[in-house]
């Protein structure tokens, strides 16, 4: 396994980490503005306004987007696994 292998499967690592990140964390954000700008006009600070709220939008992206999620991590991993043996040459 020289460098650039090495380098290349870093990458597609970030990649597929940001791909299958991005969806719940963008969701969880929007949801999280939401609530803060509500919380600012209505002057209500709670904790646990911004806590629940932002839990179930990410229960629900998760289950929406979980099959999508799934596959992308399992063609990674069968990519990253058929090339162990083209690395030991």
């Amino acid at each position: 396994m020289n460098a650039q292998m090495v380098l290349t499967m870093g990458q597609e690592a970030l990649l597929t980490l940001l791909m299958v990140s991005a969806p719940v964390l963008g969701v969880v954000l929007l949801v999280g503005l939401f609530v803060s700008v509500v919380q600012a006009v209505t002057q209500i600070n709670e904790a646990t306004l911004t806590f629940i709220p932002k839990l179930v939008a990410a229960v629900v992206v998760f289950a929406l987007a979980g099959p999508w999620m799934l596959n992308v991590l399992i063609d990674y991993i069968r990519r990253t696994i058929e090339t162990i043996p083209a690395s030991l040459i």
